[in-house]
């Protein structure tokens, strides 16, 4: 349908309903601009979501944060631990978050009290949702026109919010570089005897990191990546073989362990778009990147693209320039492209460094985890940039009001 036929006009169409778009669409309206929210509720999700800091800000001035933090558990440390029996092998670190004047690097939530506090957020908020997915896109002139279900609707402005195989950065012709990891990432949650003490703990073993993560109480969520064919096996396991192999695996520093359901295993791979913005299309979290949960930096990188976002739009308002137009995609585009680039690079660097066994490689990692344990100004500054880089990092991120 030609974008002159289509009665129903905003500044911005959000698409996609997953915590990075609600949380946009969100952000977005109490700033004062007019967007509507495109995509269906999500369905189930076993995983859960560790928020660090600048996440915990994103959400907050988006009017979410209230409603998700009563499910919400606290991560006070977050500790490595070496499993990888090699040569050269790292010393366990332990990082407090009280070293740097936080009284948590983040918090860990059920994606779907994630999305459950989000969605309430939408309804208090009269937010604009339509609940059915894209189905056409045309690009035309200042507007860019999107068919969901049976509306058709005309905006200044598209945000791709839609997942890693985003129908809207297709239709915008953005193509993306990807790559496969030999693994599969395990998921799911357990209770345990004892106490974690909100602390977060990573083992790194030849195949993978195995992490687990605080939730309320006892309970703790898990994050095994492994070799794809180990991944098959752990999944024929009944929930008493499961929980007593977690328990061996997390050195039985959680004392006796029962896991729940459900589980989950997503394959491991890696996606970055080769442009983030064109067409009046700007591209967000795993739309315009993917890369495997390593170090809780994917929804966390992408609540960045977010406040960039938002920061970007509220300049053009200011300037009363075209909030689509090719000069404000192009700031986009410049204000994200040094923490995209380099957070990929980290994590995958980080992943390939455990499943070689070349012996410079586990030096290197043992050696910078060595000077974290030596060196308080390095142990503080690796702290701060794990939790907000400090360059690239939006102001919102960085608990700076907007300007």
């Amino acid at each position: 349908m030609d974008q002159n036929q289509s009665s129903e006009r905003h500044e911005i169409a959000v698409v996609g309903a997953g915590p990075a778009g609600l949380t946009a669409a969100l952000l977005l309206k109490a700033q004062g601009f007019d967007v509507v929210l495109i995509g269906p509720r999500h369905a189930a999700d076993p995983r859960t979501t560790a928020l660090l800091t600048g996440s915990v800000n994103v959400l907050d001035a988006a009017g979410a944060w209230d409603a998700a933090r009563p499910n919400a558990a606290p991560m006070r440390t977050m500790r490595i631990i070496d499993a990888t029996n090699r040569l050269v092998r790292a010393p366990e670190v332990a990082f407090e978050a009280g070293e740097i004047g936080l009284e948590a690097f983040g918090f860990n939530i059920a994606n779907e009290a994630l999305n459950a506090a989000l969605a309430d957020s939408a309804a208090a908020a009269g937010l604009a949702w339509i609940e059915a997915p894209v189905t056409d896109v045309v690009h035309a002139g200042e507007t860019i026109t999107l068919t969901a279900g049976d509306r058709t609707l005309a905006a200044r402005l598209a945000v791709a919010a839609d997942g890693a195989r985003s129908f809207l950065r297709e239709a915008a012709g953005i193509a993306v570089r990807t790559w496969d990891y030999p693994q599969h990432a395990f998921v799911t949650t357990f209770g345990h005897s004892g106490s974690h003490h909100d602390t977060s703990t990573e083992f790194h073993t030849p195949s993978g990191p195995f992490t687990v993560v605080p939730l309320e109480s006892r309970r703790s969520s898990l994050v095994w990546v492994e070799r794809a064919e180990e991944v098959a096996r752990i999944e024929t396991l009944s929930d008493r073989e499961l929980s007593r192999e977690i328990e061996q695996r997390s050195h039985r520093i959680l004392g006796a362990v029962t896991v729940e359901r459900p589980r989950g295993s997503i394959p491991l791979g890696g996606m970055v778009a080769r442009k983030l913005a064109d067409k009046r299309t700007v591209l967000v979290a795993e739309a315009g990147h993917r890369f495997p949960p390593i170090g809780a930096q994917g929804l966390n990188l992408g609540f960045r693209d977010i406040a960039g976002l938002v920061e970007m739009l509220i300049a053009a308002r200011r300037n009363a320039a075209d909030l689509g137009g090719a000069g404000t995609l192009a700031a986009y585009e410049k204000s994200r492209k040094t923490d995209i680039e380099s957070r990929t690079l980290a994590v995958d660097l980080l992943n390939r460094s455990l499943l070689s066994g070349f012996l410079p490689a586990s030096a290197a990692r043992g050696l910078g985890l060595y000077a974290a344990t030596r060196f308080g100004p390095l142990r503080r500054f690796m702290m701060r940039e794990g939790l907000t880089p400090s360059i690239g990092a939006p102001r919102l991120s960085r608990g700076l009001p907007l300007g």
